[in-house]
């Protein structure tokens, strides 16, 4: 019991230190969650890269709404396939229920017991067998048939840490996952995009920008580096600080890491995620007297960006996602 005592009083004071940084990290613009818009992509995770290798926050706030396109595996299991499905579910598994329950009834029937029909448990243990060949037998021939009838599907590999994204990844766990009554990995949307080192200097140019213009509370050249979404929040989080009457200023930014996690193209327009770990100095001062409420000192961040332009165009952030 006291043991318990004591682990309960631990995982309290943990919980105390998390909020307390949490709290702190929520100053800076696009801090307090993850928002904004990725495209088709914008419901799926990012893919791991060496300065954010584990699982980004999911997008919280966004404009693009759910469908079939953004879903992935959502969208497929909302859509009946060949012996998936029904009242047993997909699968073999739901295959070998269905065929256990109709052995079963069929001796009821004919007054045997729910046990006793063809034979006994043997005779249904055996058909339960032959149901799970025929099954798989199915799935074979028509994950053939398919192979044989689609036309191949390109799939970005946006760098040696894309990791499960890459489309032989995807074929080998479609195999036998199928087979089983799972999905294959949806692959990603749009065409791959390949980007050049002035790319990547725009999107760290931006990352300063963006804090820059946000401790200024400069809405107009907000405008000029993010998207309307991503601009709308900002606004609100400036409201907030406005009606709280504190000023978030963020300085001496510095990119550490990045790199790049997806790079797409969807019709006119392309799109970049990038995992980037900078420091900085996030400071929230009181609006009246310039009085440090919170923070001042140097620390380090780990976010994903997503960058989206016109063909042709200026990098725009569109989301961004705490690692």
């Amino acid at each position: 019991m006291i043991r318990h005592r004591w682990l309960i009083a631990l995982a309290a004071i943990a919980t105390v230190f998390i909020f307390i940084s949490i709290d702190h990290a929520d100053a800076r613009a696009g801090g307090g969650s993850s928002a904004g818009s990725r495209g088709s992509r914008t419901f799926s995770a990012p893919a791991a890269t060496r300065t954010a290798p584990s699982t980004a926050a999911p997008i919280q706030r966004s404009a693009t709404q759910p469908n079939a396109a953004t879903t992935g595996a959502a969208g497929q299991a909302a859509r009946p396939g060949l012996l998936g499905g029904g009242l047993f579910g997909g699968g073999m598994l739901g295959g070998l229920a269905a065929g256990f329950i109709g052995a079963g009834l069929f001796g009821m029937l004919f007054g045997h017991g729910m046990t006793g029909g063809m034979g006994g448990f043997a005779s249904i243990l055996g058909l339960v067998l032959q149901i799970g060949l025929i099954v798989i037998v199915a799935r074979l021939a028509f994950a053939w048939w398919q192979r044989r009838n689609s036309p191949s599907l390109a799939i970005q590999s946006a760098g040696p840490a894309q990791g499960p994204a890459s489309g032989a990844s995807t074929q080998a766990f479609g195999g036998l996952g199928s087979m089983f009554g799972g999905n294959a990995p949806a692959a990603p949307a749009g065409e791959p995009l390949t980007l050049d080192k002035p790319d990547y200097d725009a999107f760290e140019q931006l990352l300063a920008d963006i804090q820059a213009a946000y401790s200024a509370e400069d809405l107009s050249a907000l405008r000029g580096k993010a998207t309307p979404e991503m601009v709308s929040y900002f606004a609100e989080e400036l409201a907030d600080n406005a009606s709280r009457g504190i000023i978030n200023r963020v300085t001496d930014v510095k990119l550490l890491q990045g790199d790049l996690s997806e790079a797409w193209r969807e019709g006119a327009h392309e799109y970049a995620t990038v995992a980037m770990h900078f420091a900085l100095t996030d400071t929230t001062v009181e609006r009246a007297s310039g009085r440090t409420v919170e923070g001042g000192q140097p620390g380090e961040v780990t976010e994903l960006w997503t960058f989206m332009r016109t063909r042709g165009g200026a990098w725009l952030v569109s989301a961004i996602q705490q690692a």
